[in-house]
């Protein structure tokens, strides 16, 4: 095995997804120079096998069935999807899974990348492992980020390897349609591809252990979700527990806990996610393989001065754009401490403190209808010990949702801080209410306080005059 000269770098980078990436944008902005270290595609899991991918197969789902509900289009699209022209649609927006233009990027920013793989091997120190063998050994100066991301999670089911199980990867890269899925789980991995292979041809059943699906947000979000999965020819099955899974003659057979059993071409598992530190030499600096890094707010890990952890790895919030929030935060704070600033901005919403991972994370569910929230749900700011009141309102009453959709069945909540009258947490389910989220993001993260919320005059007709109606609800009892 040949062993290269050692490189000194003053940043480190473990994991070139959008995370990786933002930390290395941050930090050679501010003149530090930074090595990357990948193993797989620059990229990483969202643009190939999750975000990209995934938001592909389902906008052509999604824009067939507000088409349907508007008067002057619902003839013309009656017919099923051209599934190879949407899994060709997904295939252009994943670069085909090469990586080549986000390379082009990192070279462009004056980042040097490492392919191979990365492991600490001591304080500071990162060993990469290239594919023919060769070992090069980087230092840094100054911080080592790891931006490791996720892997999916399988049950321990005997004899499920056998079986050829989709894992999300899967799910979103599949070059034909089954005839059959069953999904496993009631999560957003489960319920989007759910939607997408439902409407591209499949015979979906979803099995869920639990009461419903999308349990992170507040209830009324999964169960118009599961509606419109049902109406659209979904089996969905809640509080179903899988005993077995095989493949016989290359059908799947699924054995449920009731005794059921269902036949299917392919089985998806979306039952969570760990975190990818099981290989990356945490042993080495004094940590557990396997494990959740935990950090404070600026990203540093707990009990270091140099390493950091960003994005999923730290399980505060394992969300794309949240991780990118973490690494533009961890980028500054790390550019801060080595030109030797001695007191950071780690107050709350300080320009080095990631507070809205704990108060103001925004998600968009792409399921028709979109499910999207910002902040706490009720249940968990009555935990947290909040005065609060949950105020809600049918979508399908203000004027812009009649206009967008016939039929339109939505709803919207705000969670109201009594004390301070601030809004701790907003939900909208519904077709289109994706868009409207970042008004409730900024209303949040703001803390804007109720009083000046009625003088932000939402456009008529448009969905967004839900704003006016919860706050007359608000006042008005």
């Amino acid at each position: 095995m040949t062993e290269k000269e050692s490189i000194a770098y003053d940043v480190v980078v473990l994991g070139a997804g959008p995370v990786g990436e933002n930390v290395a944008d941050r930090t050679r902005a501010a003149g530090l120079s930074t090595a990357v270290v990948e193993s797989e595609l620059v990229g990483g899991e969202c643009s190939y096998w999750a975000c990209m991918p995934s938001k592909a197969l389902l906008r052509p789902v999604i824009a067939r069935a507000d088409a349907r509900r508007t008067p002057g289009l619902r003839q013309s699209v009656q017919g099923p999807l051209d599934a190879s022209a949407v899994l060709a649609h997904r295939d252009s927006y994943t670069s085909h899974w090469k990586d080549d233009g986000q390379v082009q990027w990192l070279d462009g920013i004056g980042v040097d990348l490492h392919r191979g793989h990365g492991r600490l091997t001591g304080p500071r120190t990162v060993t990469v492992t290239g594919a023919d063998g060769t070992r090069q050994v980087l230092t840094a100066r100054h911080a080592v980020a790891v931006c490791t991301g996720t892997r999916a999670v399988l049950p321990d089911l005997p004899g499920l390897a056998d079986v050829r199980p989709w894992t999300s990867r899967e799910a979103t890269s599949a070059k034909t349609v089954p005839g059959r899925l069953v999904v496993i789980g009631g999560g957003v991995v489960a319920t989007e591809m759910a939607t997408a292979w439902q409407a591209l041809g499949s015979r979906v059943t979803l099995l869920v252990r639990g009461k419903g699906l999308l349990n992170r947000m507040e209830p009324f979000a999964g169960e118009l979700v599961a509606e419109a999965l049902t109406e659209a020819g979904a089996d969905v099955r809640t509080g179903t527990s899988v005993e077995s899974v095989t493949r016989e003659n290359g059908t799947v057979v699924v054995v449920t806990g009731a005794g059921d059993r269902i036949e299917a071409d392919e089985i998806l598992f979306a039952t969570g996610r760990a975190p990818h530190t099981d290989d990356i030499g945490l042993d080495t600096v004094g940590l557990e393989p396997g494990s959740w890094l935990d950090v404070d707010d600026s990203l540093r890990v707990t009990g270091s001065e140099w390493l950091y952890a960003v994005g999923d790895v730290n399980h505060r919030a394992l969300l794309t754009h949240q991780g990118k929030y973490q690494a533009r935060v961890a980028g500054a704070a790390i550019a801060a401490r080595a030109s030797g600033v001695p007191l950071l901005e780690t107050d709350p919403w300080g320009a080095h403190a990631a507070t809205a991972d704990h108060a103001a994370v925004p998600q968009v569910v792409f399921t028709d209808p979109e499910a999207a929230s910002v902040g706490l749900s009720l249940a968990e700011a009555e935990q947290a010990g909040h005065r609060v009141r949950a105020v809600d309102y049918d979508l399908a009453s203000v004027s812009g949702a009649g206009l967008y959709a016939d039929g339109y069945r939505g709803r919207a909540r705000m969670v109201v801080d009594l004390e301070r009258e601030i809004l701790l947490g907003v939900t909208f389910v519904g077709p289109g209410v994706g868009e409207l989220l970042h008004s409730a993001t900024i209303a949040v993260a703001g803390q804007v306080p109720i009083s000046r919320l009625w003088h932000a005059v939402p456009s008529y007709p448009t969905i967004s005059e839900v704003w006016l109606r919860l706050l007359e609800a608000y006042r008005d009892n």
